[in-house]
């Protein structure tokens, strides 16, 4: 029964990041005009969704999940930012993607420490698994450019993949944390 709800789990994780990807991040602007205006983001759902998943759901389902859209991406179909397929573990992009996995564990062992749901809590567990990705990422960075896997330098690299996209995913945590709680609440997960 456990692994039929840990892999259902999984499954729903899977399907929130893959559609995550695909959603574009608004912040509600509050102005006096009607209709309300929204601020767009130049980011999607995606990283969100994997860390939404281990908040709620937990590390194992987020885990499986993370490991799914990572699978799914660079065999199957081409659902990542710039595409997909085997080439994709030769791009920059990559150790970001990798990432997904240690920042379920971390975010996901980080949220279970609430049980409470403190919104705090877990606002602050979203922006560490944020920083695990980006952590992970930079590692990949480091790495392809000791190798020379790509022609700019790496302070290039770290500005545009973790510096300019870094404060806006800060900026989700809340609303993670907010739909992490309610998940929880609907889903009686203590």
């Amino acid at each position: 029964m456990r692994a039929l709800i840990i892999l259902s789990g999984a499954i729903a994780s899977l399907m929130v990041i893959i559609v995550g990807s695909m959603v574009p991040s608004a912040i509600l602007i509050p102005i006096l005009d009607w209709p309300v205006k929204s601020l767009t983001l130049n980011i999607s759902w995606q990283i969100p969704a994997v860390l939404l998943s281990a908040i709620s759901l937990g590390v194992r389902p987020a885990i499986i999940a993370s490991v799914a859209y990572i699978t799914i991406g660079l065999f199957y179909l081409p659902i990542f930012h710039g595409g997909g397929s085997i080439g994709y573990l030769l791009t920059p992009d990559f150790g970001y993607l990798f990432g997904f996995v240690p920042a379920a564990i971390v975010c996901g062992t980080l949220a279970k420490r609430f049980k409470k749901n403190i919104f705090l809590g877990l606002t602050g567990s979203a922006m560490i698994g944020i920083l695990t990705i980006h952590i992970t990422g930079i590692l990949n960075l480091c790495i392809g450019t000791i190798l020379t896997r790509w022609s700019y330098n790496f302070i290039d690299l770290v500005f545009s993949y973790t510096l300019m996209p870094l404060p806006t995913q800060l900026l989700i945590c809340p609303a993670i944390a907010l739909l992490a709680i309610i998940i929880r609440k609907v889903l009686f997960i203590k």
